[in-house]
């Protein structure tokens, strides 16, 4: 205090700038043991070069941490999924992956697969995309302390399907999935009891509610969910609790089919951390 009272006022005017700074820079990002720039890093998959936007907390490499793996729509990209989840700020202790996808046949729309997305089905497109997945959680395994109890999945739509087909081909790899403004029939059959939150909008034009509902209704099914009650999470969820942990929350919006954004992104992370693999 002495030191700054007897410098010049230039120096003082310098030196509160430095501090003015210093406070901005603290309260506009989160705490510097979660802090790491966000970077894009490549695999090579089946002799394909594929990549990801991946934040990494600095902690990664010394306890253990929680992932989330990020799945954009049909004709999206990991920017934008990055954008729109924005899961490394919503849960900053977390690796976050944004995967890319590639030019990809839809199932709804893009029969002609000029658009990226994720294969629909085991077996679609050689297994890619699975592949793909495989080789990235083994990469981050190699490099960093992944918590293998607090690993999740969530995607919209085409990503929210592909969301779908990781829980019915790697399903003992996570603790919780998340879709969104999807659903996954063709999967049903190999999906094994897991903690889901869904999200879902009633005037969706692309994928209907009624297609979902009967999704999430299967789900439930499989859970052995019993009852339901508003969830304290959020206003927009309602809770299906499950005996054997394996509860499911949907998540309503009215945005149609477009991405429910931060609320949902909020009340997705309250559930993963709600529900590390038994």
């Amino acid at each position: 205090m002495i030191w700054i009272s007897t410098v010049t006022s230039t120096h003082r005017r310098y030196t509160w700038i430095l501090v003015v700074g210093m406070m901005f820079t603290f309260t506009t990002h989160p705490p510097a043991i979660f802090a790491q720039e966000t970077s894009t890093k490549r695999w090579k998959v089946g002799g394909v070069d594929r990549e990801g936007l991946v934040y990494v907390p600095t902690k990664a490499k010394t306890a253990p941490t929680p992932i989330v793996f990020v799945f954009h729509g049909h004709g999206g990209s990991s920017r934008n999924a990055f954008n729109s989840f924005a899961m490394h700020k919503a849960w900053p202790e977390a690796i976050s992956v944004y995967l890319q996808g590639l030019n990809t046949p839809g199932q709804l729309t893009d029969p002609e697969g000029k658009k990226t997305g994720w294969q629909s089905k085991a077996g679609d497109q050689n297994d890619r995309d699975l592949k793909f997945f495989d080789t990235v959680l083994d990469s981050l395994k190699a490099e960093f302390k992944v918590d293998e109890k607090r690993i999740y999945s969530t995607g919209h739509s085409n990503g929210g399907g592909f969301t779908y087909l990781l829980w019915a081909e790697r399903g003992d790899r996570f603790a919780a999935m998340a879709p969104s403004a999807a659903v996954g029939m063709r999967s049903l059959p190999n999906l094994k009891p897991k903690p889901m939150f869904h999200i879902a909008s009633e005037n969706d034009p692309l994928v209907k509610y009624a297609w979902q509902k009967r999704m999430i209704e299967s789900i439930q099914k499989l859970n052995a969910t019993t009852g339901s009650k508003l969830s304290e999470t959020s206003k927009n969820c309602t809770l299906y609790p499950s005996k054997d942990g394996n509860d499911v929350v949907v998540f309503m919006h009215d945005g149609g089919h477009k991405f429910a954004g931060k609320d949902a992104v909020a009340a997705m992370v309250q559930f993963f951390q709600q529900h590390p693999k038994k």
